[in-house]
This record gives structure tokens, C-alpha cells and sequence, in this order.
């Protein structure tokens, strides 16, 4: 099995067994804390299923209907995750808000903070795995997976906290700590889909990126100066222009050199996938 796909494989399994534990005891104890966790986390298995299936296709290589790759379909993918976690958040928040209406309380017990412990344990261990694979092989997907599992450990902190207010007399804690989750979850679900829309639709880098590159382009002997500098994401990563000055008595083949050898520099920097250089004479005019 590929890394790449180690995480997600991990994440489809332990969302299955988390989840369907979850559910059945907060079922068995009328806990919609608990219910909304397990629900998270089974909708983690969804997004990890769409997940494994954008990493497949963004993994192509370049063909003719798609000559730069599919990488975007990694961003595209990532988003519609987005889109999921969304709706999740909306289904939790209004049965959270019926039960506090109908004034609906719940009897605490050692089972349901048990599995809720076990819950963030857990969650966090693959987080972590995740991230560190994700980050390693700089895959947006793997990424954003791992978010979606520190999202599900941090609100089964929420729940436990909600379910010790609840055991001590605070009514309806089951039913707030349902709400703050609901609120994280649309909170992390907004951020995965600003992000992915800005790549999807080729914003441009921050300013700092901008900064490594001239600083890459500049470091090259031979190039006397540089202009028309633009780059913009391409899914997850991006695509840089730029045009280079070089002097007007260099050869052909070492105008090249320097070149080849700016673009090698641009696409050392993490987030690049490719660099097109353009050549000028230094002192003439387009």
C-alpha cells in the first residue's frame, strides 16, 4: 500500500469503529452529545472515502485533456469535504437546539465518558500520523483529513466537558456542548472551503512567497534583473512566470543555462509546481 493512502485507510477504519460506538451509547443513553459525536465521526469516513478517491485522480499523470496533471481535482475534492462537514454542523446544531427547547435532560454514567475519552485519544494519534504523512508528501488532502480528525477529538472535549456539566447538575450541558460542536465543526469546514475556492480559482500566493521567488530568481549568476513576475495556484500548487534580463553578448546556450538554472531555483521553493521563464536582453525594450 502507498503511503499516501496509509492515512486515509487508518482514518476510514477508525471513524467506522469510533462512530458506530459512539452512536450506540449515546443511543442507549439518550446522550445527543455523544449521538452528534459518533455522527462526526462517520461523516469523517465520508470525507475520507472522497478523499481517497480526489488522491487517486489528482495522482494522474499529465494527459492530453488535462496537459499540466490533475492536481486540482485534490482541491476540488478537498472542498466538496468542506461542503460535508458543513451540513454536518447544520444537522447537529438544530437537534441540539430542539432538545434545549423541549427541555430534554440526560442521566450521566462512566460508559459515556469512557468512549469519549477513548474518542480523543484516538482521534488525536491519527491526527498527528496524518499530518505528519500529509505534510511530509505535501498533499492537501491528507491535510485536511487530519484536521477533520482534530476537529472530531476537540469536539469529544467539548461533549466530555458537556457531560460532566450534566453530571453535576448543569442542565442541558449535553445539549450546549452539541452546539459549540456544531459551531467548530462550521468553523474548520469554512476554512477548508475558503482555502480550496482560492485554489480552485488561481488567487495568487502571499507576499512572502513572492519574496522567495525573486530572491531565488536574483541568486542565479547571469541574470541581471527580472520583471513580469506572476504566479498563481493550480490546485494546491503553484505555477510561476517570469522574465529574466540577461546580457545581450551571451550565446544562445548560455542564455538557456541561466534559464534552465532560474527555473530549477523557483521550483525548489515547497509550494511550486512548475516555473516558465522567459528570456530578455537587458536594455531592450518589448
Amino acid at each position: 500500500m502507498e503511503t499516501i493512502y496509509k492515512p486515509l485507510i487508518v482514518s476510514i477504519v477508525g471513524n467506522i469503529v469510533l462512530g458506530i460506538a459512539k452512536i450506540i451509547v449515546g443511543a442507549l443513553h439518550s446522550s445527543l452529545a455523544l449521538i452528534s459525536d459518533g455522527i462526526h465521526s462517520l461523516s469523517d469516513v465520508v470525507t475520507s472515502v472522497v478523499g481517497y478517491l480526489g488522491v487517486k485522480i489528482a495522482s494522474k499523470p499529465a494527459d492530453q485533456s488535462h496537459p499540466f496533471g490533475h492536481s486540482r481535482f485534490e482541491s476540488l475534492f478537498a472542498f466538496f469535504m468542506g461542503v460535508l462537514l458543513f451540513l454536518v454542523a447544520y444537522e447537529i446544531g438544530r437537534d441540539a437546539l430542539e432538545r434545549i427547547i423541549e427541555r430534554h435532560v440526560i442521566k450521566v454514567n462512566v460508559l459515556m465518558i469512557g468512549i469519549t475519552v477513548v474518542s480523543i485519544i484516538s482521534k488525536e494519534m491519527m491526527t498527528r500520523y496524518s499530518l505528519r504523512v500529509g505534510k511530509k508528501l505535501g498533499n492537501q488532502i491528507v491535510i485536511v483529513d487530519a484536521y477533520h480528525h482534530r476537529s472530531d477529538a476537540l469536539s469529544s472535549v467539548v461533549v466530555l466537558v458537556g457531560l460532566f456539566l450534566q453530571k453535576f447538575g448543569i442542565s442541558y450541558g449535553d445539549s450546549i456542548a452539541g452546539i459549540i460542536v456544531a459551531f467548530f465543526i462550521a468553523k474548520v469546514a469554512f476554512e477548508i472551503v475558503v482555502k480550496n475556492i482560492n485554489h480552485l480559482t488561481g488567487v495568487s500566493p502571499p507576499e512572502d512567497i513572492y519574496r522567495r521567488i525573486v530572491e531565488k530568481v536574483m541568486s542565479v549568476e547571469g541574470v541581471k534583473g527580472m520583471h513580469d513576475l506572476r504566479a498563481h495556484y493550480v490546485g494546491p500548487r503553484l505555477h510561476v512566470e517570469v522574465h529574466i534580463e540577461v546580457l545581450p553578448e551571451l550565446t544562445l546556450k548560455e542564455a538557456h543555462d541561466i534559464s534552465e538554472e532560474v527555473k530549477k531555483r523557483i521550483e525548489e521553493v515547497e509550494e511550486v509546481e512548475t516555473a516558465f521563464i522567459h528570456i530578455d536582453i537587458k536594455g531592450v525594450t518589448e
